[in-house]
Formats: C-alpha cells, sequence, structure tokens
C-alpha cells in the first residue's frame, strides 16, 4: 500500500477511509448500480465489496492518495466538472479554478490541464492530509494550495484567496458535504460585486438540507442522488446528459455549458421540452433503500 497520510472520500454513497494501513469502506453504499461506475470499474453491483476494489484500483493504477501520484489530463467522461473547467479555462471564459485534490486540499489554478489532471477520476474528498509531492506537482504547474501544512478543504476561502490574487472571473467546485460553502460564497459575490461560477459536485449522498444550498449553484452534477433529480432537477434550464445529469440552473451556468458543447466532437441530439429533468426509464443509477441512509 502506497498511500501517504489519512483522507476519507465518498464512493457510490460509501464513506471511505484510505490510510497507509489500508481501505476501510465506513457504510454500505446507497446505489445499487450505477452505470458510469460500471464502465469505469466493470462492477454490475454496487456493494461494499465493489467500493472496496474501485478505491483500491484508484490507489494502484493512479496513485491516488500516494506520493506517486498520476497526473494525466485525458478527458474520462463527457460532462465531468474538470473537463468543462479545462475548456473554459482555455477558452478565457473564466480567468481560475476552484478545485480540491487530495493531498493537498482546496487549490487555485488557471491551468486547465492541471484542472483536468487532477480531478479526472476524482470523487468527492470529505478530508485530506498533506502529500509532499503531490503539493509540489500542483505548485510547479501553476497551482496554489491553499494550506499546505494542513491540505485544508475551504472552497469559500479558496475563493476569497483567488479574488485577493487578482482573478476577477473564478469558477468552484463544490461537494455536497461542504454544500454550506455555496451560500457563503454568494454571500462574498454579492458583498463584492464580482463573478463567481458555483459548480455543486460529487452529490450522491446530499441530504434535504443540503438543497437549499445547492440550489444557488449555477451548474449541479445529479450524480446519484433522488434528491437533486426532484428538487434541484426541476429549476434546470438545460440538462446534459441522462444517466449521470448535470443541470444548469442560471443564465450563467446555460452560457457556459453551451460554450463547452461548442468546442466538444460529439454527436449530439437537442430537443425542447416543457420540464425538466428528463429522466427515462432504465437510464441511471438505481438506489438501495435511502431511507437507511441519509447523511446527518
Amino acid at each position: 500500500m502506497c498511500v501517504s497520510g489519512e483522507h476519507e472520500i465518498c464512493c457510490c454513497g460509501s464513506c471511505v477511509r484510505i490510510s497507509p494501513t489500508g481501505i476501510e469502506v465506513l457504510n454500505e453504499p446507497t446505489v445499487n448500480y450505477c452505470p458510469l461506475h460500471e464502465s469505469l470499474y466493470g462492477s454490475k453491483h454496487i456493494d461494499v465489496e465493489a467500493v472496496q476494489k474501485s478505491v483500491e484500483k484508484k490507489v494502484s493504477e493512479y496513485g491516488f492518495c500516494c506520493r506517486n501520484r498520476l497526473f494525466n489530463a485525458e478527458p474520462i467522461v463527457a460532462y465531468g466538472a474538470s473537463e468543462m473547467l479545462q475548456v473554459w479555462l482555455e477558452k478565457g471564459l473564466v480567468d481560475c479554478a476552484v478545485i480540491v485534490c487530495e493531498g493537498a486540499g482546496t487549490v487555485i489554478t488557471a491551468n486547465g490541464e492541471l484542472v483536468q489532471a487532477i480531478g479526472a477520476r476524482l470523487t468527492g474528498i470529505v478530508k485530506t492530509s498533506p502529500i509532499q509531492e503531490i503539493i509540489e506537482h500542483i505548485e510547479s504547474n501553476g497551482g496554489t494550495v491553499l494550506e499546505k501544512s494542513s491540505a485544508r478543504i475551504d472552497q469559500a476561502e479558496g475563493v476569497k484567496q483567488a479574488v485577493g490574487s487578482g482573478f476577477k472571473r473564478v469558477a468552484v467546485t463544490v461537494a455536497s458535504s461542504s454544500a454550506r460553502a455555496i451560500s457563503e460564497i454568494r454571500q462574498f459575490e454579492a458583498d463584492t460585486g464580482l463573478d463567481v461560477l458555483v459548480f455543486s459536485v460529487c452529490n450522491t449522498r446530499a441530504g434535504d438540507a443540503d438543497v437549499q444550498h445547492i440550489n444557488k449553484a449555477d451548474i449541479a452534477c445529479a450524480s446519484a442522488s433522488s434528491i437533486l433529480r426532484t428538487k434541484v432537477g426541476n429549476k434546470a434550464l438545460i440538462q446534459l446528459g441522462v444517466t449521470i445529469p448535470v443541470y444548469a440552473l442560471t443564465e450563467k451556468g446555460k452560457r457556459l455549458i453551451l460554450a463547452y458543447l461548442a468546442e466538444s466532437d460529439h454527436k449530439l441530439v437537442v430537443f425542447r421540452t416543457k420540464a425538466l429533468p428528463y429522466q427515462p426509464e432504465g437510464k441511471g443509477p438505481t438506489l438501495k433503500n435511502q431511507s437507511k441512509h441519509k447523511r446527518p
């Protein structure tokens, strides 16, 4: 096991602790089946063992949470947050991104390739600890780590530091485990008159209390959350994808999604609908009994 430090992530609704002593799945996954997880890791049924194996693969093949972490900027999914952020940065539509990387915590960068290399196979990071080699790679590729000594995750503070560094148009990703930060960022934006794009990500474990914050995002990934589909997706102006939908909730988010699509070499189907979300039967993840898995 090459893991350095202790980390906690979310995977398929499970919390997973990763440390030099091993990988520990802390609770049953809330997801029964996910087409994205199947395509990446081959699991047709998700249980504790499937989560364990997928995290083990991240560690052994990609150096996740390790000193030899692989940074590969190849796109993985069509509508991933890091894939979109890379395009927006390279087209000059945003000035910088505030993201999270294991071993570093909150990261500020204008380098789109670094954003994709960090985020390509990332899942929601709840907490992490410093890994010097990861921090050094980020810094040598145009990134700034918010707090190197602790690898603190604080997206609101990251936005403030980005603005303090002179960036005007900031894009920030916020996982549901930190959903309250969205409201803090919006208040900061209102107080300063700045332009912040909020992308809500990793929402499988989102609870009812998180919705009031996630609804303030510009773009939200539904992940495997039925709550996002019913209580956020119905406010969408545009929806990307069907199996793991991504919703534009504001005109700003809609414009940036359309700009991303303009760069896509995929064939697309676009049609009008009276209401969103669009959810064809039999598409997307299936969930287990959610009453057992409400996040406190």
